[in-house]
C-alpha cells in the first residue's frame, strides 16, 4: 500500500488509536480461542504443538495490546465488547471441518492479520505505530502448514479444489469483516484513510490485502 494513506499529523492520542487497539485485541483473543480448540483436530502430537504455539502468541498479542488500552485509561472488556460481534460471526462462518481446513485457515487467516497490520501501521504515529509493528513480527508461525499442505495435495490431488475454495470464502469473509467494522467505526475508518479519503485510496486498501492473498494461497499450492 502507497505510503500517501500515512497522516504525518495524526498523534497517539488519535480516538481511533484505542479504537484500533481494541478491535485488534478482540481479534487475537477470538484467534487464541478457536485454534485452541481447532489444535484437537491434528491427528498427531506435532500439529497440536504447532497450533498451540500460534495460539498461545496470540494470547500475548492480546495482553499487550491490554496494557496499552489500559494505558489509556479504558478497560479492555469494555473497550473490545463492541467487536465481538463481528468477529464472532467471522469465525462461525469459517469453522473448519476437518484438519487440512483447520491448517488452511490457520495459515491464511495468520498471514490476513500480518497484511492487515502492515498496512494498518502505515497509517499510525510512532508510538502506536510500534506497538502493531511489534505484533507483526510475532505472526510468522504458521509456516509448518506449507509443507503438510503440500503433502496431503500431493497424496490426494482432490483436495486442492476444496481447500482453494475455502481459502477464497476465508479470504471473502475477512473482508466483510473489515468492511464492517469500518463502517460502524467512523474514528477508526477517520485513522486508516483520513489522509487518503478516496475511494481510491480504500480500494487500494483492500486490493493489497487481496494480492497478497493470492500470493499466499500460491505457496501453499492452491489457486
Amino acid at each position: 500500500m502507497s505510503d500517501q494513506l500515512q497522516d504525518p499529523g495524526t498523534t497517539a492520542e488519535h480516538p481511533g488509536v484505542a479504537a484500533l487497539f481494541a478491535v485488534l485485541a478482540y481479534g487475537e483473543l477470538a484467534a487464541f480461542e478457536r485454534l485452541a480448540r481447532e489444535a484437537e483436530m491434528s491427528p498427531d502430537l506435532r500439529g497440536r504443538i504447532a497450533i498451540g504455539s500460534m495460539a498461545a502468541a496470540q494470547m500475548r498479542h492480546f495482553d499487550d495490546l491490554a496494557a496499552e488500552l489500559a494505558a489509556r485509561g479504558l478497560d479492555v472488556v469494555e473497550a473490545t465488547a463492541p467487536f465481538e460481534p463481528v468477529i464472532s460471526r467471522y469465525h462461525a462462518r469459517t469453522t473448519p471441518r476437518n484438519w487440512n481446513e483447520a491448517l488452511v485457515k490457520a495459515y491464511i487467516g495468520n498471514g490476513l492479520a500480518a497484511d492487515f497490520y502492515s498496512e494498518v501501521a502505515r497509517a499510525l504515529p510512532a508510538g502506536p505505530g510500534a506497538v502493531v509493528s511489534e505484533v507483526l513480527s510475532d505472526t510468522e508461525r504458521s509456516g509448518f502448514v506449507v509443507d503438510r499442505i503440500r503433502e496431503a495435495l500431493a497424496t490426494n490431488p482432490a483436495l486442492r479444489s476444496p481447500l482453494t475454495l475455502w481459502g477464497r470464502r476465508l479470504l471473502s469473509e475477512a473482508i466483510t469483516q473489515a468492511q464492517e467494522v469500518l463502517a460502524t467505526r467512523d474514528e477508526l475508518a477517520a485513522l486508516l484513510f483520513e489522509a487518503s479519503a478516496d475511494l481510491p485510496g480504500v480500494t487500494q486498501f483492500f486490493e493489497s490485502l487481496q494480492t497478497r492473498h493470492a500470493e499466499r494461497m500460491a505457496t501453499l499450492g492452491l489457486g
